[in-house]
């Protein structure tokens, strides 16, 4: 990891790299989420070059030197949401590839949108997944949370903790609507968004529902957390800061990761590059802090425990 911290110790909670088995699946599909040789089409998207290295297991463990990289599937392929013969076997794909990585991996598991097989999850924890991640949509208002509650509740009951991933954009129906525009648009533009109404759907529900899950949000929560002004000037309130709810580094460097920790303590933030779409950076908050982001709090999320 590109970090001051002692690499071999390091944890990574949110890394993609999609095994054979994913990708063949995606390859005989005839309507996006599919792949026409190393060409990714998403039906929100534009059309994305996939470089074959960056799923190339052996590299990754190479440009890494860490103790654990968590591999989760890219939530934006939309797979969890499409029908469920459908997704049933995009989803087996990613599992079965997933759960033969070598040492030094470890998986999140997913799960269907529609018809959700519980046992089926509780089942993928037990083998060895170290939680489950979900799409940010799905969390989109604290109504949806509280449909959702039955799929986390499985991981609660397991002591296994839940990723908050940015999920499909949807697709722009109005004529002209996605043109020009730049390849970032989504990951800027439409992923923290989604990040922030899944922060603010927990903060509003979620403990109620769940008290003892421990959940995590990518990207900062889209840096969610630096809008708790804002929310006490419109009558909300923050409260306490929770100590089973993490914010994931993912393309954040020192600014942002300053900001957060701020807000919510050095012990909420945990470490997460992304990769391959970006990658880990040292913050310079001193090799205690670099330690905590890297090693420390990502154990207690995955594990549990206290600060």
């Amino acid at each position: 990891m590109e970090s001051n911290t002692a690499a071999a110790t390091g944890v990574d909670v949110h890394q993609h790299l999609w095994p054979d088995t994913l990708i063949e699946a995606l390859r005989v599909r005839s309507a996006p989420p599919m792949m026409r040789g190393w060409t990714l089409h998403l039906a929100g998207e534009p059309p994305f070059q996939v470089d074959p290295a960056d799923h190339d297991v052996a590299a990754r463990a190479r440009a890494d030197h860490l103790h654990l990289a968590l591999i989760s599937l890219s939530c934006p392929l939309g797979l969890e949401d499409l029908p469920e013969a459908e997704a049933g076997a995009l989803l087996d794909g990613w599992h079965t590839g997933a759960a033969a990585l070598p040492t030094g991996f470890g998986a999140w598991a997913a799960i269907r949108r529609v018809e959700p097989d519980l046992a089926g999850l509780a089942d993928l924890l037990a083998a060895g997944f170290v939680g489950l991640q979900v799409p940010a949509t799905w969390l989109a208002t604290p109504h949806l949370l509280e449909r959702l509650t039955p799929v986390l509740a499985v991981c609660e009951q397991a002591d296994r903790p839940v990723l908050v991933h940015p999920g499909a954009v949807p697709t722009l129906e109005a004529a002209g609507a996605t043109k020009d525009l730049p390849c970032w648009w989504p990951a800027v533009v439409d992923y923290p968004a989604q990040q922030q109404a899944a922060w603010w759907s927990w903060h509003e529900a979620g403990r109620s529902l769940l008290p003892d899950l421990r959940i995590g949000f990518v990207a900062g929560a889209g840096l969610a957390p630096l809008h708790h002004e804002r929310l006490h000037a419109r009558g909300g309130r923050f409260g306490t800061v929770d100590p089973g709810v993490f914010v994931e580094t993912s393309s954040y460097g020192p600014q942002a990761i300053d900001g957060l920790v701020r807000v919510l303590g050095i012990d909420a933030v945990i470490r997460g590059s992304d990769r391959p779409y970006a990658h880990p950076v040292p913050f310079g908050f001193g090799n205690a802090a670099e330690r905590a982001i890297d090693v420390t709090n990502p154990r207690r999320f995955l594990f549990g425990g206290t600060p």
